[in-house]
């Protein structure tokens, strides 16, 4: 397993979200997890294991009381662990049970606990594996990772003051622990199918031969002898009561001949009797058939009347039908005669009409001819009204200029005021611009190289990710080249399998030639495609690219940041030997001179202004005087016109009538004789158009009356002729009118129904009659035999059959019982036989297998023993270099007292003494040397195992400061090169020589709202 991204909200010292991201420390990285006492460094690894199983390293606190006592009420605690498991990638979220705020109204809430548990695919795809429930994340990460909480803590996190515990593990713990690590459960299956074949075979044993008494008990014997002179005796019983058996059986059969056959001769003469029975009832209906038959001719005689009836009461319809639109006609033209009187007396009124709309239209030429002359008078009250307001605002406009001309003059003088300071500023502008330019040059090329640094810083930055991702890019590319070489590997192993299912009985081997095929290959894994393979091979091709494009964009990058830092060197070099402060004065008292500067050339350039703008006022001043004397003139002008216009207003204003003086009351007048003169033309054109439309409406509606009283003449002419050609039908056919027509009228499905009714009756009289004439001639000359007298004597014979068959039943049972059972005997004999064989082979492998012989080590256990020597040979290897020679870790191959499991126990030997003794014995920094020898020998085993769970990440927490100087230089470097085999090594310690020799750091700083996590790379 190894760690990708750690994440812990108000979990432990952590007040905030903290997130660790473990894959930012490379590939396979060797680092120190630092920081104060209490600030949270075993929280971390607490963190891990909290997310796995829901326990921390120590087991000593719950996960309900993890939770920061400085953490936000609306922040929950919980951890969420990215970790990867070979090609795969999974997260973990878990919550423990705590007290949070409630989501609506005050007060708090239980929080129940949870876990979520997510498969990664490599597109970035996620799949929900568990969805809430605790205990199914905890047993399938259980299954994924192949430990528990506890070997978790002895093989892959060395908790604080609990690294002795593997190092001090019984056999039976020890074996525990290594079976789930190397996978050995196939051989405890060995051990237990043994045991259970063996158990199963004693127990079948034990069955047979119970079976065997009970198959005797069954037969009533107590031995084989006693069942062979049993037989002996019954068999001539037997062969004596078969032929009884037989000649009663022949007995019986013939008196069942002779019984079916007066049987049958006696039903014969009852179907006689019922065949008379049914020619006296078809007798009786005969009548009522002909009756139908007579119903039947009528029927199909009025259905061909039909369509006849049909067109003489459609024409009854018709005529009815043009009655009606003959009487809606008559009404119709009553009502437009109607109409047409009272239009022809309004039509008839119109001359009156007309005269009125011409003395309206006379009233109107005159009242329009009044027009012009007011509109004349009007513009002379205009040209008045005009003439006073003209000589208002040239009254007014000479005040106003002469107010301008003061205030111009008032303008100027303060100007004239305001020269002498602006002629000072405007010299300052030319001392100010000299200071600028002997500054402006040094700052110019000083901000060139502060340009220069910071793009080389950038480059920098991006050299740095560039070198990031081109590690990323390169673990994608041995990741995709080891697929593609471990498909190409099962390819190749899969061949043999292959070609194996291609082989059959009797054809040659395509490589050994034979034709038997006595055990062909298999393969245990499932063969790729050409098109995984190809699949894979492009992908390989695909990562090396991204490599190969990474790598030259990284060499681009660092060429440019060279010129970069040589261009900077440059600028330096230009600027001289002022130190940055020299250049930040320089800079600040350039500032204070851009603006000395500025307001120089504002007051430069409101001088210009300012000069202009008092010989514009000056031209203005004399512009103004000019006009006010202009004005004064016309002002004079205007009183002239002004009395004149009134003489010619009330001269013309005479000449109107009064009522009429005002052009609104005028055109009001006009409008009014408008509104009169289209009213009476609108009636005129309304009467003439009505009188129009009556008289129309009226012509035609006569027509229309004239019309249906010619289709009522046509229509009652076609029902009397409708009504003659059905008379004449009805008289041809016999019927007297239409009622005996429409009695007489059925149905399709009733004719249908008469006339099956009439043939079933003819069919059923043939048939009596041809069944009663079979059965007059098969019965003329025979007699009703006597049934019951048959039946006695039947009954006897089958009495006498019964006892016989009793009998050899009785005797034919006893023999099959004794024979089968004489047969199972000899059956289970022989199976019992080869079951104590089986027994001697399956019961010895099991005894042997399962530890019930010699030494008493199971089969898993010595399996066991042997990879513990290999992992004792690499743990003892980093030993003796650790403890300078002096100390190798042995198994113990004594076996244990009692019945106590062993063959996993370990002792050291100490090259000091040359004496063998147990490892409780070593001090508390000899142990922990021995924890960490023993950790990290199971990791390298376990890695080598095919099949065995990956050990690649290990944390030790504590115990470096139990070492002295030289041990914990070698216990250093036996760390670093396990680092360069491919493990990621995290290590918790207070020892300032592990932070001065480790340059990759997880600092956890402890600050007073709660500690933080940073990473710290070299």
């Amino acid at each position: 397993m190894r760690p990708l991204t750690l994440e812990m909200s108000a979990f432990g010292p952590f007040a905030s979200t903290q997130i660790t991201d473990f894959s930012a420390l490379g590939s396979n990285p060797l680092f120190l997890i630092n920081g104060p006492t209490g600030a949270g460094k075993t929280t971390l690894l607490d963190g891990i294991c909290f997310a796995l199983y829901g326990k921390t390293t120590g087991d000593e606190r719950e996960g309900s009381q993890m939770r920061c006592d400085l953490a936000a009420d609306s922040l929950l605690t919980e951890v969420t662990f990215s970790f990867a498991l070979g090609d795969k990638q999974y997260r973990i979220r878990r919550v423990p049970e705590q007290q949070r705020a409630k989501k609506s109204g005050d007060g708090y809430t239980v929080q129940k606990p949870e876990a979520q548990l997510y498969r990664i695919d490599s597109d970035g795809s996620e799949h929900l594996l568990v969805a809430s429930k605790v205990s199914e994340a905890t047993a399938e990460i259980e299954s994924l990772t192949g430990l528990d909480a506890d070997q978790f803590r002895q093989v892959m996190v060395l908790p604080q003051g609990k690294f002795r515990e593997l190092l001090m593990a019984d056999s039976k713990d020890r074996e525990k622990i290594f079976s789930q690590l190397f996978q050995t459960q196939i051989y405890r299956k060995i051990e237990d199918k043994l045991k259970f074949q063996a158990s199963a075979i004693k127990a079948e044993v034990r069955d047979h031969r119970n079976k065997r008494d009970g198959m005797l008990a069954n037969i009533s014997l107590e031995s084989d002898d006693e069942l062979t002179q049993e037989l002996t005796e019954l068999e001539p019983e037997l062969n004596a009561a078969a032929a009884l058996k037989q000649q009663s059986q022949q007995a019986l059969i013939e008196a069942n001949k002779q019984f079916e056959s007066a049987k049958t001769l006696t039903n014969d003469f009852e179907a006689l009797d019922k065949l008379k029975q049914t020619a006296v009832l078809l007798d009786d209906k005969k009548k009522a058939i002909t009756q139908q038959q007579v119903r039947l001719e009528s029927g199909q005689k009025a259905l061909q009347l039909k369509p006849v009836l049909d067109v003489s009461l459609a024409r009854d319809a018709e005529v009815a039908q043009a009655q009606g639109a003959c009487v809606n006609a008559q009404a119709a033209k009553e009502h437009s005669s109607q109409a047409l009187s009272l239009s022809q007396a309004q039509f008839e009124a119109l001359p009156e009409q007309e005269q009125k709309l011409q003395h309206a239209q006379s009233e109107l030429q005159q009242l329009s001819k009044l027009e012009p002359q007011l509109k004349g008078l009007d513009a002379l009250q205009n040209n008045v009204n005009q003439a006073c307001l003209q000589l208002e605002q040239a009254k007014e406009k000479g005040i106003n200029e002469k107010g301008q001309l003061d205030a111009l003059q008032v303008q100027k003088q303060q100007a004239e005021q305001q020269l002498p300071q602006l002629e000072q500023f405007a010299a300052e502008q030319v001392n100010a611009q000299q200071a600028l330019s002997a500054q402006t040059d040094l700052i110019e090329r000083y901000q060139l190289w502060q340009q220069a640094s910071i793009d080389a810083s950038h480059t920098e930055q991006a050299l740095t990710l560039a070198k990031e991702k081109g590690g990323q890019l390169r673990t994608r590319f041995n990741e995709a080249q080891t697929q593609h070489r471990q498909l190409q590997l099962i390819w190749h192993r899969g061949q043999a399998a292959s070609l194996a299912l291609q082989l059959s009985p009797g054809s040659p081997c395509p490589v050994c030639g034979s034709g038997e095929h006595p055990n062909p290959a298999q393969s245990a894994e499932q063969l790729p495609t050409e098109e995984q393979l190809q699949q894979a091979l492009q992908a390989e091709e695909s990562a090396n690219e991204s490599l190969n494009q990474a790598r030259a964009e990284y060499s681009s990058l660092n060429t440019k940041h060279q010129e970069q830092l040589k261009r900077a060197a440059e600028l330096l070099q230009k600027i001289g030997d002022a130190s940055q402060q020299t250049f930040e004065n320089l800079q600040s008292d350039l500032l204070q001179r851009q603006q000395q500067l500025k307001q120089a050339n504002a007051a430069a350039e409101q001088l210009t202004q300012l000069r202009g703008q008092l010989q514009q006022w000056q031209t203005k001043e004399r512009a103004l005087q000019t006009q006010l004397d202009s004005e004064r003139e016309h002002f004079s002008e205007q009183q002239s016109l002004l009395a004149e216009l009134q003489g010619q207003f009330k001269h013309a204003s005479t000449a109107i009538p009064e009522q009429y003086r005002s052009l609104d009351a005028l055109n009001a007048a006009i409008e009014q004789v408008n509104g009169q003169i289209a009213a009476m033309q609108q009636v005129i054109n309304s009467t003439r158009q009505n009188h129009s439309q009556a008289a129309e409406l009226d012509a035609s509606n006569s027509s229309a009356l004239t019309a249906a009283q010619s289709s009522l003449t046509q229509a009652k002419e076609r029902s009397e002729k409708a009504l003659t050609e059905l008379t004449t039908q009805l008289l041809s056919a016999g019927f007297s009118d239409q009622q005996a027509l429409a009695q007489a009228l059925l149905s399709n499905d009733e004719l249908k129904a008469i006339s099956e009714e009439i043939s079933h009756y003819q069919q059923a009289c043939t048939a009596n009659d041809t069944r009663l004439t079979e059965l007059h001639e098969k019965l003329a000359e025979r007699v009703k035999p006597e049934l019951d007298t048959l039946v006695a004597e039947l009954n006897a014979l089958q009495t006498q059959q019964q006892a016989a068959e009793n009998t050899w039943q009785t005797l034919q049972t006893r023999v099959t019982q004794l024979s089968q059972t004489q047969k199972l005997l000899k059956e289970a004999d022989a199976k019992a036989k080869k079951l104590e064989d089986e027994y001697g082979v399956i019961g010895t492998l099991s005894e042997v297998a399962n530890g019930q012989t010699g030494n008493k080590i199971s089969l898993q256990r010595f399996v066991l023993s042997v990879l513990l020597d290999d992992v004792l040979l690499e743990a003892s290897h980093r030993l003796q270099l650790m403890s300078k020679g002096r100390y190798r870790l042995l198994r113990k191959e004594e076996r244990a007292k009692g019945n106590k499991a062993s063959g996993l126990e370990l002792e050291v030997e100490d090259a000091y003494t040359s004496k063998v003794r147990p490892v409780a014995t070593l001090s508390g920094g000899e142990s922990f040397m021995a924890a960490l020898s023993m950790a990290l020998g199971l990791s390298d085993v376990v890695q080598a195992y095919a099949g065995g769970i990956k050990l690649d990440t290990l944390f030790i927490d504590e115990g470096f400061g139990s070492l002295d100087q030289d041990s914990l230089d070698l216990a250093i470097r036996t760390l670093m090169d396990l680092q360069s085999s491919g493990r990621m090594i995290g290590v918790i310690s207070h020892v300032s020589e592990m932070k001065e020799q480790i340059g990759t750091r997880i600092d956890i700083n402890k600050t007073a709202v709660g500690s933080e996590v940073s990473i710290v790379l070299p």
